[in-house]
Order: structure tokens, then C-alpha cells, then sequence
């Protein structure tokens, strides 16, 4: 399976002194949104990443608690690093939809978990990919649940090549 420039990336850096830090800084390069809740990339394989995010003032809400969304950006960054380690160059994927549910107040830094229960074929034919994403806060409890849809199709110069 031929692999994003960012999971390559993660590849060259995960593993060096810093790496993840380094990786994670120019993941909000790319992606500069992302760098509102200062994430940090820990992990990250086909089908699961996770990513932590402190608490700092910048992603407080009314009652200084981590504001819900900036908890669906983190879950969103789980979610669009598992794509880039999932599907494959060949393919391109793009957020389709969010479900999710707020189910404690987030009064810590988080961590957000997405895995796939089994990693999908990628074939010729368009599908949506449902992404669970948990969000934990230090304790490990969780305070945001939700799923992240997905619609990943071949690009056209990987189904011109088979034609």
C-alpha cells in the first residue's frame, strides 16, 4: 500500500528526539486551524491515532472548561491523521459528516482516540467510512463521543492507470 507524504512523514520523525513534536508543528503548518488547540500527535498506525491537547486559555469556553468545540477540532485531527495513515495514496478521502455527543464537562487537557474496529478494502468504488473518535480528559473518562464520516474514493489518476 503506497502511503500519504504525511504518514511518510511520520515515519522519518516519530521516532527521532523531538519527532513527534516536529511532526505535529508542521501538521498545523498544513492544516493551521489545527493549531488552536496546540495538539500533539502520539500515536499513529493504520486504523488509530491519538492526539493530546492541553488546557490553556485559548480553548476555554464560558465556564473555563474546554470549550466542545475545540473538542471536535481535536477529535477532527484524530480523525484526519488516521485517514492520512489508512487510506492508501491511491485514494483521497474528505469529512462527510460529525456526530457527536458531549457527555461530561472537559475541566482537563484531552485525549482523543480514533480507531477502526478492522481496516476497510479500497477498491474502485466510492464508500463512507464511519471514524470513531473517543475524547478522554487526564483521567481517562470520557467527555466527548462521536463518529466522523468519511467519504474516500480513488483519484482520478489511480482509476485512469487501471483503465
Amino acid at each position: 500500500m503506497a502511503e500519504t507524504p504525511t504518514f511518510a512523514l511520520w515515519h522519518k520523525l516519530a521516532a527521532k528526539p523531538g519527532g513527534k513534536q516536529l511532526f505535529s508543528a508542521a501538521m498545523c503548518l498544513r492544516v493551521p486551524y489545527f493549531g488552536t488547540v496546540l495538539p500533539s500527535v502520539r500515536e499513529l498506525r493504520p486504523g488509530h491515532c491519538e492526539v493530546s491537547a492541553p488546557k490553556w486559555w485559548g480553548v476555554y469556553n464560558h465556564i473555563r472548561t474546554f470549550h466542545a468545540i475545540a473538542a471536535c477540532n481535536l477529535a477532527e485531527i484524530a480523525m484526519g491523521m488516521l485517514a492520512e495513515a489508512t487510506v492508501p495514496a491511491t485514494h483521497r478521502w474528505l469529512p462527510k459528516g460529525m456526530d457527536v455527543q458531549y457527555v461530561a464537562k472537559a475541566e482537563t487537557g484531552l485525549r482523543a482516540v480514533a480507531s477502526l474496529p478492522a481496516l476497510p478494502e479500497f477498491g474502485d468504488e466510492g464508500f463512507e467510512l464511519p471514524v470513531p473518535v473517543t475524547i478522554s480528559d487526564a483521567r481517562g473518562k470520557p467527555v466527548v463521543t462521536g463518529t466522523i464520516t468519511i467519504w474516500v474514493t480513488p483519484k482520478k489518476s489511480a482509476v485512469a492507470l487501471r483503465s
